[in-house]
């Protein structure tokens, strides 16, 4: 289940809620009871991981990397 952050406009605190992407906008109160809250932006990784190396690029293309032909 995905994890949405929120943020509270009253007491300015920052929270975490994991809920269906159907309720990512429904209304969230803070843990402190506050209903004046804000879903934030939050920036996703997709794909690879952390410090993986670059996938090696190839030559120039054609029977063997393009070195042999020409």
């Amino acid at each position: 289940m995905p994890r949405y952050e929120y943020r509270c406009r009253t007491c300015d605190d920052t929270f975490e809620l994991s809920r269906p992407m159907a309720e990512s906008s429904a209304p969230a109160a803070c843990p402190v009871g506050h209903d004046d809250t804000v879903k934030l932006l939050s920036a996703v990784a997709v794909g690879g991981s952390a410090g993986a190396a670059p996938a090696p690029s190839g030559g120039g293309g054609g029977c063997c990397g393009g070195g042999c032909c020409g």
